[in-house]
């Protein structure tokens, strides 16, 4: 006979059960989570998401509080002559019995830029073409005061120029150790552009040691994309820390205004050229006295030689140091103390890191026969500044 079921035994059991599974789930329920992919704040303070921990901190206030005070703008004026008298005007002027016109003797032509402090008793680092030819300098300080600079020298070579002010206790910046820069660091800008106001833009380092951009002689230039104006030349290039990076030259552009690319020169090469200007109002530097074009395929086509490195000396200067050695015109050069050369950059920078008098060794090859010489350096003559 089949075994009575009793529906109230089982209506007990279930809601036992149930209630067992409740008091489990209300225990674990705070970590019991849906995920719906929004981010969440962590314990930390940053914010959390599946895709790993995003700072919360997008401000570089602190790093342009420290770095605006030593940016400085400056205005150069030059003043030109006036257009020569139209002599046709004048003797009509005459004949109708009035005077000539009045011409204004001289008329001022401005040029604007900036520059920045690098010695507390008024020693300013800004760009040679900005002070270019001009005969007063004015440079307005952050806390507002205007005041004439001198030019205490320049160097048209990597476009760096000093000025010199009259005061005392400015601000000035801590140098970045440039060998820390990386490609993809966020660097800002801060200058002068348009002569509107101190203005700070922001970018990241794109490329280093850049060589094959600027018209100047020596230049391993920073590129970024931190957008660069007119009158922002001379100014500063700082990290994300507040320390200088470089001083901010040039552009590249089609049209002359900003498309992307801009150039700084490096500060460790900046502070070099400056202390050198300081010192001696100039920039020594040693000098070969010969002149020479890179090693192209068809060069080493028509001399019968392969997988040679250097660069093939295309002349002399009669009774310079390199003539004096003995150095000829077809001699390719390959070494300079013991460094590989592979472009006139190389042997030009080479060269120029030494001083009158040193003792260079060059070698190369000279109709097919290797050679050594060495040589004297003398000193290269100046760039002329017009």
């Amino acid at each position: 006979m089949p075994e009575k079921k009793h529906p109230v035994l089982y209506f007990f059991a279930w809601l036992i059960i149930g209630l067992f599974l409740g008091a489990l789930i209300l225990l674990y329920r705070g970590d019991i989570r849906i995920d719906t992919g929004q981010a969440r704040p962590d314990q930390s303070g940053t914010i959390a998401s599946g895709r790993g921990h995003v700072s919360e901190h997008t401000s570089f206030a602190d790093a342009v509080m420290k770095a605006a005070p030593a940016v400085v703008s400056i205005k150069a004026i030059q003043w030109k002559q006036p257009a020569a008298p139209n002599t046709t005007e004048e003797l009509i002027q005459r004949f109708l019995g009035k005077p000539s016109p009045h011409r204004p003797k001289r008329r001022p032509e401005i040029s604007s830029g900036s520059g920045v402090i690098i010695r507390p008793d008024g020693y300013i680092l800004t760009n040679y073409h900005v002070i270019a030819n001009s005969e007063t300098v004015q440079v307005r300080l952050n806390d507002g005061r205007v005041v004439e600079a001198n030019i205490i020298g320049s160097d048209p070579d990597t476009d760096l120029a000093v000025l010199k002010v009259d005061a005392t206790g400015l601000p000035t910046l801590k140098l970045a150790d440039i060998n820390s820069i990386h490609v993809g660091d966020i660097v800002l800008a801060i200058g002068d552009p348009f002569t509107i106001g101190q203005t700070v833009t922001q970018g990241i380092i794109s490329a280093t040691g850049r060589n094959q951009v600027s018209i100047n002689t020596y230049a391993s230039l920073i590129q970024t994309d931190a957008a660069i104006n007119p009158g922002n030349s001379g100014g500063a290039l700082i990290n994300t820390d507040g320390e200088l990076v470089g001083i901010n030259s040039s552009i590249l552009s089609n049209t002359g205004n900003y498309q992307g690319i801009s150039f700084a020169i490096p500060i460790d090469l900046a502070q070099k050229i400056a202390e050198q200007i300081i010192t001696h109002g100039y920039v020594v530097r040693g000098w070969l006295g010969a002149e020479g074009q890179e090693l192209t395929p068809d060069i080493l086509r028509s001399i019968d030689l392969d997988a040679v490195h250097g660069i093939l000396v295309t002349s002399v200067d009669k009774d310079g140091p390199g003539d004096k050695a003995g150095l000829k015109p077809g001699d390719i050069i390959t070494r300079v103390n013991g460094q590989d050369i592979y472009s006139t950059r190389d042997i030009l920078n080479f060269i120029a890191a030494g001083k009158p008098g040193d003792v260079f060794e060059i070698e190369g090859i000279r109709a097919r026969q290797s050679f050594k010489l060495k040589v004297v350096l003398g000193q290269r003559p100046l760039r002329s500044s017009e």
